[in-house]
């Protein structure tokens, strides 16, 4: 009985060790997305545009996402690609209240390449943008760069 009882707990221990395994590499793996965009943390109020993030698109995913952090109040927003061309079909900027506004672009940017500027009519709070995109043929990852524009008013 004593040799049972043992072999149990042992079998419950390998299975409780490889379940902390998973969880682990679960965690991994959904916040290795968070690891491909690169936010530039916002320090600067001053008039202009500024380089607030930039991802390298993979073409696994067509979506991808990038938080705004640190002053994040911007009147305008444009879209730079550069390395390889990316089908921009559109993006979606998502405000504090969680509230988005679609920009559709449906455009084909050849290298380099850049969106218009689009305008909110005054400065905002941008939490972040998300990009729907379909790959360009080629095997060269693009690179996006996201730059907002401040006004002060």
């Amino acid at each position: 009985m004593t040799c049972n009882f043992t072999i149990i707990n042992i079998t419950n221990l390998k299975i409780e060790k490889m379940r902390k395994i998973v969880l682990a590499l679960l965690f991994i793996a959904s916040h290795a997305t968070l690891l491909a965009q690169s936010p530039k943390v916002v320090i600067s109020d001053k008039d202009g545009w500024h380089k607030i993030g930039e991802t390298r698109v993979d073409f696994k995913r067509e979506i991808d996402k990038i938080p705004i952090v640190g002053a994040r109040r911007f009147a305008a927003l444009k879209i730079k690609v550069t390395d390889a061309p990316i089908n921009l079909e559109s993006f979606d900027v998502v405000f504090d209240d969680d509230t988005k506004k679609n920009f559709p672009v449906g455009t084909e940017f050849k290298v380099p390449g850049e969106t218009k500027v689009v305008e909110f009519g005054g400065e905002k709070n941008v939490k972040r943008v998300d990009f729907k995109y379909k790959t360009v043929a080629g095997d060269d990852k693009a690179h996006v760069e996201l730059w907002g524009y401040k006004t002060n008013k």
